[in-house]
C-alpha cells in the first residue's frame, strides 16, 4: 500500500473516532463544521521560525507564570470536555490537546499562573519524534532536522485568556529546545487568526514558509512555499499600506 493512501486512512479513522466521541457529547454542530471542512475546504497557514541563536527578550504576561514539563501528577481540568457550559468550539479544541496527550509525543510544557493552576499549555517535539508528528498529523509539517523543534498544540486555558500569557509561555518554551540540541524551533499559525500570529511575534517569531492545505472529499493535499528572508506578517502589511477612506475612494 502507497504510504499517502496509508496516511489518508489513519487521517479518517481519527477523524471518525474524535466525531464519534463528539457525537456522544452531543457536540453535533463540531461534528457538521468539520464534516463540512473535509469535503471541500482550502485554509493557509504561516510557518514561523525563531532562531535560538539570536538574542531575543519576550515580551511579559500580566500574570507571573511557571513554565515547566508536565507531570503525571498535574491535574489538567483545564481541558475537560465535559466541563458545564463549555462551547462546542471549545470542546473540540480541548479534544485535540487531549489526542496529543494519548499520541505520547513529548514534551509537553505546562504554564502555571499564580495560583498554581495551569493556564497553557504546549508541546516541545524533538526530531527525534518525527515518525510520531507523522501519525498523527500526517504531512502538514516538513520533516524536523536534527538542529530543528517543533512548537505544536498551543491552548490557553479561557479563564486567563487575555494576559499575554501566549507570547511569554510560548517563548519559554521555545528556549528549552536548545537543551535538546536544537537551535530552530518552528511552529505554524493560520494566516487569519491575528492574535495568535501577534502573540507568536512578541515571543521571537519570524514567518519562512507558507503552507496551504486543500480538502476534497477527504482527501488531503498540502502544499508549502518558502518565503523570502524577512518576509513581514499579514499584519505589518495592512499596517504599511491601510486601506482607503471613504473620503479617498470618492475623490
Amino acid at each position: 500500500m502507497r504510504m499517502s493512501a496509508l496516511m489518508h486512512i489513519i487521517s479518517v479513522t481519527k477523524i471518525l473516532r474524535s466525531l464519534f466521541l463528539l457525537r456522544k457529547r452531543g457536540r453535533r454542530s463540531v461534528i457538521w463544521r468539520s464534516l463540512l471542512l473535509r469535503l471541500h475546504s482550502d485554509k493557509t497557514y504561516l510557518g514561523l521560525r525563531r532562531d535560538l541563536s539570536v538574542a531575543f527578550k519576550a515580551a511579559e504576561a500580566k500574570i507571573p507564570l511557571e513554565v515547566r514539563a508536565l507531570d503525571s501528577r498535574d491535574g489538567l481540568s483545564f481541558i475537560d470536555i465535559n466541563e458545564p457550559g463549555i462551547s462546542s468550539a471549545g470542546a473540540f479544541e480541548r479534544l485535540h490537546q487531549i489526542n496529543m496527550l494519548k499520541a505520547g509525543i513529548r514534551t509537553c510544557y505546562l504554564a502555571l499562573g499564580p495560583d498554581g493552576r495551569p493556564c497553557y499549555m504546549q508541546w516541545l517535539i524533538p526530531s527525534s519524534e518525527n515518525d510520531k508528528i507523522q501519525a498523527f498529523y500526517g504531512n502538514i509539517f516538513p520533516r524536523l532536522k536534527e538542529d530543528e523543534a517543533l512548537l505544536e498544540g498551543a491552548y490557553t486555558a479561557e479563564y486567563c485568556r487575555g494576559q499575554g500569557v501566549m507570547a511569554s509561555a510560548m517563548a519559554q518554551i521555545a528556549e528549552r529546545a536548545s537543551e535538546l540540541g536544537a537551535r530552530q524551533v518552528i511552529t505554524f499559525v493560520g494566516e487569519r487568526h491575528i492574535a495568535s500570529l501577534k502573540g507568536c511575534k512578541r515571543a521571537g517569531f519570524v514567518p519562512y514558509v507558507m503552507r496551504r492545505e486543500k480538502y476534497r472529499l477527504f482527501r488531503h493535499r498540502v502544499t508549502f512555499t518558502v518565503l523570502p528572508e524577512g518576509a513581514p506578517y499579514p499584519f505589518d502589511l495592512e499596517n504599511k499600506h491601510p486601506r482607503a477612506s471613504n473620503a479617498d475612494e470618492t475623490t
